[in-house]
C-alpha cells in the first residue's frame, strides 16, 4: 500500500532525463495514482526558458513511452498544465505533492492558494536534484547546450 492515493507531478519534461526519472519515480513510489501536469506549449512560452523546448505533443510521446516502458502507464495520468498550479487547486482529491527541491517554492505557492480556496494543503513530497558526473545538477538547459547526456555524463568540459 502506497502512502498516498493521488499525487500530482508536474513539469515540462523536455529531453526526458535521469532527473525526470528520479521525480516520477518519487511520485510513483508514493501514491497509487499519479496524475502528471505537462506544461502545454502556450506555458512554456511565458516561462523564459534558456532554451528552445520541443512541442507539448512529441514531449507528451517520449513521456508515454517511457511510463508504458516502466509499466506504470495504468497508475499515471498526463494532463496538460497552462499554468502554475494545475489541477491542484481545483479540489481533485489529490493528496500530496512531489516537487523537486527547485520547485519547492511552487509547492508552497500551490498550498497557499488551496488555503485561500478552503481546501486542505497538500502533503509535499521534495525530491533532491539529481547531480551529473560535476555534481551541478542535471537540467534540460544543459543536455540542449551539449554539456551533458541525459544520464549526466560530461559530454564536453564547461566554459
Amino acid at each position: 500500500m502506497r502512502q498516498f492515493k493521488k499525487v500530482a507531478v508536474g513539469g515540462t519534461f523536455d529531453k526526458l532525463h535521469k532527473g525526470h526519472r528520479a521525480l516520477l519515480g518519487k511520485a510513483l513510489e508514493v501514491g497509487e495514482k499519479v496524475v502528471i501536469g505537462l506544461t502545454s506549449d502556450s506555458f512554456v512560452a511565458k516561462m523564459g526558458k534558456p532554451h528552445k523546448t520541443a512541442p507539448y505533443d512529441e514531449r507528451r510521446r517520449e513521456l508515454e513511452a517511457y511510463l508504458s516502458q516502466q509499466g506504470f502507464d495504468r497508475c499515471t495520468e498526463i494532463v496538460p498544465l497552462n499554468d502554475t498550479y494545475g489541477l491542484t487547486i481545483s479540489g481533485q482529491g489529490f493528496d500530496a505533492l512531489v516537487v523537486s527541491r527547485d520547485t519547492l517554492k511552487i509547492a508552497y505557492a500551490i498550498n497557499e492558494r488551496r488555503q485561500k480556496a478552503g481546501l486542505t494543503p497538500l502533503q509535499i513530497v521534495t525530491v533532491e536534484m539529481v547531480p551529473a558526473e560535476n555534481d551541478c545538477p542535471i537540467s534540460t538547459t544543459r543536455i540542449r547546450s551539449g554539456e551533458i547526456d541525459r544520464n549526466g555524463h560530461m559530454l564536453k568540459q564547461a566554459v
